[in-house]
């Protein structure tokens, strides 16, 4: 078994001449004897390998492969047969063609098992990828393993995590279905909506507005081989702004009566759609490919398609800043609802206080929308104005968001149920810092598992820090009337949203009584 090509040279053994032939010489040139003995060393298995990018198209016959694409663009491997393969491919390039072979290297991760170690089947910690593409499917599996590929890192291949990116598959696939409901029978002109951008509402600008944002930032991740950015600006798009906000929005231009309406809403609806679906097919072509292929109009194949370019006229920073006050309001009543317990079906009331009365006015426009997506029973803006007695009060930037919990929730045992959670806390923090004053556990654990031990720590001592005196629940501040200063943060910029969002990361602590 030869393990590499064998030297095409003989010796001759009767008067020593080297002969070097491409077939088998049967007689010495020099001499005639028929003695000749085939050199015993061999070129090593790289050395074919580094004539691969032209000796597969052709070469040395100056073929059409070979001009269309040598020298290609990018490689992409590994970094571990960097100077086997890349570097040896490169010198054979420039002997033989007088050019380089590729103009970027792309090094990609190296796939591990969930705890960093290399996988083997002596140690059992093989993913069979056909496995997983079975269990979970082959486009979650892809976008796993793109999400992962951050450069300059290994990817710990854990299932949980494709079992995750599964759900945000099928949440693509579930609004896909939701949206063809609407736009199923549109004809092609629908989309012309889009031509007078200002002239939509205000949901359907900042929509667009950010799908020409997130195209941008992918055109640009895709440029600098930074696939995992490319799959995180697609996932926070698709799940956090259309799923979660466009969608549910504009619920009520779809089901209306107003022919104007409806057709905005159709038409902004499916030129996102399709753009999401181009985005994502280099990541997840099979679902992506299903979903184009039923969408209304006649259409070529996704995979021919172009890819989308960015859409100046789409970008609307004005409208982006407005939607995003209006979503903090929203955000603010259902965290409050949700923090504090109250039951989703139940209605309440909400109070809203700005700075000013063009705030005001501007978010009273919208006291429909707000109030059918927080199931409120009463809305009030106002600019300035007394604060509600026995309410729990949420900041966003300049704005405070007040519910009030009378008859909805017992102050006094959720502070007890508070001071109950917050002994168990100092229990386990006890735990934590036996753990992280034992020297033999900071010496002989993984490396890994004395990082989560810390995050542990850092996680518990910030709630443990920032837990308050008074009418603090959650992430949420009770206020009575002028005891409201004093019983919670006076900082802006979304301030206690949660947990560890409390005052330390999102107030500013010139501010804010309870930062250090």
């Amino acid at each position: 078994m030869w393990w590499g090509h064998r030297i095409p040279a003989w010796t001759c053994d009767d008067c020593k001449e080297l002969i070097v032939e491409s077939e088998d010489p049967v007689t010495c040139p020099e001499c005639g004897s028929g003695k000749l003995i085939r050199e015993t060393d061999v070129l090593d298995t790289w050395f074919s390998s580094a004539l691969w990018p032209f000796s597969t198209m052709g070469w040395p016959e100056n073929t059409r492969e070979l001009q269309t694409f040598y020298p290609t663009s990018v490689l992409i491997t590994s970094f571990d047969i960097l100077f086997f393969w890349v570097a040896r491919m490169i010198m054979m390039g420039l002997h033989f063609m007088d050019e380089i072979p590729f103009k970027d290297v792309y090094l990609h991760a190296l796939v591990r098992d969930k705890h960093g170690k290399k996988m083997s089947k002596s140690t059992g910690n093989v993913i069979d990828p056909l496995v997983v593409m079975n269990e979970y499917g082959t486009d979650a599996m892809r976008f796993t393993l793109t999400a992962f590929a951050a450069q300059g890192r290994e990817i710990k291949l854990d299932e949980d995590r494709i079992e995750g990116y599964r759900h945000f598959i099928n949440k693509i696939w579930n609004a896909a279905r939701f949206a063809l409901m609407h736009v199923s029978d549109c004809d092609a002109g629908v989309k012309d909506v889009v031509k007078d951008v200002d002239s939509l509402p205000l949901v359907h600008q900042w929509i667009l507005s950010r799908t020409a944002a997130t195209v941008q930032e992918v055109r640009s991740a895709l440029d600098e081989y930074r696939f995992n950015d490319v799959a995180s600006v697609c996932y926070q798009f698709i799940w956090r702004e259309f799923c979660d906000w466009y969608l549910e929005w504009i619920k009520a231009d779809l089901f209306s009566d107003d022919p104007v309406a409806k057709k905005q809403a159709q038409g902004v609806l499916l030129t996102v759609l399709e753009t999401i679906l181009k985005l994502m097919h280099p990541l997840t072509p099979f679902v992506s490919e299903e979903i184009w292929s039923v969408l209304p109009g006649e259409r070529e194949m996704l995979v021919t398609s172009t890819f989308p370019e960015v859409e100046e006229s789409w970008k609307n920073d004005t409208a982006v800043e407005q939607m995003e006050t209006l979503m903090g309001v929203i955000a603010g009543i259902r965290n409050i609802r949700s923090e504090t317990e109250v039951h989703p079906s139940a209605k309440i009331d909400a109070v809203v206080l700005c700075s000013s009365e063009v705030e005001a006015n501007f978010i009273k426009q919208f006291t429909a929308a707000i109030s059918d997506m927080t199931r409120l029973s009463s809305f009030t803006v106002t600019a300035g104005g007394e604060k509600p007695v026995d309410a729990a009060t949420y900041i966003y930037n300049d704005i405070e968001i007040f519910v009030p919990l009378k008859g909805l929730v017992d102050v006094q045992a959720e502070l007890e149920k508070l001071g109950r959670e917050r002994k168990k806390l100092e229990t386990k923090m006890k735990q934590v810092d036996g753990k992280l004053s034992n020297e033999k556990f900071l010496a002989n654990a993984p490396d890994d598992v004395v990082v989560k031990v810390k995050d542990q720590k850092a996680g518990k001592l910030s709630r443990r820090r920032y837990w308050p005196w008074g009418y603090h629940q959650r992430g949420h501040f009770y206020s009575r009337g002028d005891r409201s200063s004093k019983s919670g943060c006076k900082g802006k910029s979304g301030c206690c949203r949660g947990w560890n969002g409390c005052c330390r990361s999102l107030c500013r602590p010139e501010s804010c009584h309870y930062s250090d």
